[in-house]
């Protein structure tokens, strides 16, 4: 009987592990910055983002008009939320006004002129087709000048029919549209 187990339980565990199918792991696509957006600063730090806990997670949610979030499949995100969106912002922030942005920590031996600290309320694909984002958003300058707070209040369409790719495409859309909106109102 203890051979029997010794050899069966590899196996009989081996085939069981093989059956279970990896969770698709979708990539936020980067839709590129066309255009251009002046800001105050040469150089800003974009500090790492707060985003909800269901918004920080590794699973793709949807949210049902009773406010519910379900999971999208076995849909994953690529990378960790927070890592992802701050480091798409800096990329928009950079390509909009042509300036050194960087995700913290601060990459260079001089420090920024300013940091960004951006704190998400609302990070939602919303079964209605709308993805939102809202929250604050803090601008901390460190040579006098007047030091700035504000809200957002983003939302973009998404077909909610195609899935987790949708869903990541909307995000994708909504952190450019925010790279914008904070170029235009908070760093100038």
């Amino acid at each position: 009987m203890t051979l029997l187990r010794q050899v069966w339980a590899p196996l009989v565990l081996a085939s069981l592990l093989g059956c279970t199918a990896a969770p698709d792991r979708y990539v936020v696509p980067t839709p590129a910055a066309t255009d251009r957006q002046s800001i105050a600063f040469r150089t800003v730090e974009i500090r790492e983002v707060s985003l909800p806990a269901y918004a920080a997670s590794d699973e793709i949610s949807l949210q049902d008009e009773g406010g519910r979030l379900a999971t999208v499949g076995d849909g994953l995100w690529a990378d960790t939320p927070e890592r992802a969106v701050s480091l798409a912002l800096a990329r928009h922030l950079a390509e909009l006004s042509g300036r050194t942005v960087a995700s913290a920590p601060w990459p260079l031996e001089s420090f920024p002129d300013a940091r960004l600290d951006v704190r998400f309320e609302t990070l939602t694909a919303e079964e209605t087709g709308t993805f939102r984002a809202r929250g604050q958003y803090f601008v901390a300058v460190g040579d006098g000048r007047r030091e700035r707070a504000g809200l957002f209040d983003l939302a973009v369409p998404f077909d909610p029919a195609g899935g987790a790719g949708a869903i990541a495409t909307a995000r994708g859309q909504i952190i450019l549209d925010l790279a914008r909106d904070l170029a235009a109102r908070a760093l100038r």
